[in-house]
Parts: C-alpha cells; sequence; structure tokens
C-alpha cells in the first residue's frame, strides 16, 4: 500500500488525493504538471520528517511548498514582504499572523477581506493541531506539528 508523501497516511488504491491531508497524488488521472514548467524541484516528492512545525501547500499556486515555523511570529499575506508570501487576489496584505512557540502554533487573522480558516470553520483565531486545514484565500495547507510527524 502506498503512502502519502506529505503526511506519510496510507493511500487506499487508486486515490488521486490523500484522505488525511488532502495532498493531490502525482501519477493520478487528476494531477498534471503545469504549463511551462520545464523541470521538477529537485526535492519534489521527498517525504521529510521535520523537529518542528511545518506548513505544507496542498491546494494553491505554490502546491506543495513548505514554510518550516521555528518558534517567533510571522506574517502571511499578499505583501511581498511577508515572511509567508501568498501571491493571490483572494489574500489580504497583511492577512494573517501565526505564532509558534515551543512547537505550539496559533493562526490569528489580521482583518482579512476573505477571512482565515481552519477545518472550514472561519475562525479570527486557533490553536493549530497537527493535520489541520489552513485556509488562507485559495490556498490551502496542511499544518505538521514536526518531532518525527
Amino acid at each position: 500500500m502506498e503512502t502519502c508523501p506529505s503526511c506519510e497516511a496510507k493511500l487506499p488504491e487508486g486515490a488521486e488525493t490523500c484522505p488525511s491531508c488532502e495532498l493531490r497524488i502525482e501519477g493520478s488521472t487528476a494531477s498534471f504538471k503545469p504549463v511551462g514548467v520545464e523541470e521538477e524541484h529537485p526535492a519534489a516528492g521527498v517525504v521529510e520528517v521535520s523537529d518542528i512545525p511545518v506548513l505544507v501547500v496542498h491546494k494553491g499556486a505554490e502546491t506543495g511548498e513548505r514554510f518550516y515555523l521555528e518558534d517567533g511570529a510571522y506574517t502571511v499575506g499578499r505583501d511581498p514582504d511577508s515572511d509567508i508570501f501568498l501571491n493571490d487576489v483572494t489574500v489580504s496584505r497583511r492577512h494573517a499572523r501565526i505564532d509558534v512557540i515551543g512547537g505550539d502554533a496559533a493562526v490569528s487573522d489580521e482583518g482579512s477581506l476573505n477571512g482565515t480558516y481552519v477545518n472550514d470553520v472561519l475562525v479570527d483565531s486557533a490553536h493549530l493541531q497537527n493535520g489541520d486545514a489552513l485556509q488562507i484565500g485559495r490556498f490551502k495547507m496542511v499544518f505538521l506539528a514536526g518531532g518525527g510527524v
């Protein structure tokens, strides 16, 4: 049985997406290579075990991109100076903030126009748990707590 390259969950036979993190599985009939991409990134498809929390983009323009979250505060938005830059008009310039302390992470909406969602629920702020889906604009990311998860 195959496992998800992002969260290592077991995949059902012929799965197009991971039932745990909803990552699109490469090689499924629903996946495709974006036009204009000549070669795959050398680290693509490599499962990484991280000791720190990570956000993995699984829906949006940067699918597969990972944001490693060491202790600190991270700005999320369309402003190019954001720590987590999400370049899409559905993302506010200063959309949200993620605070990480001792591996625990919390997200807070910063007055965005389209809102911040955790597991499809609109939130002002929320503590992130391993496997939570964080949606900001058209970007949907999976939060992995780290520590070999």
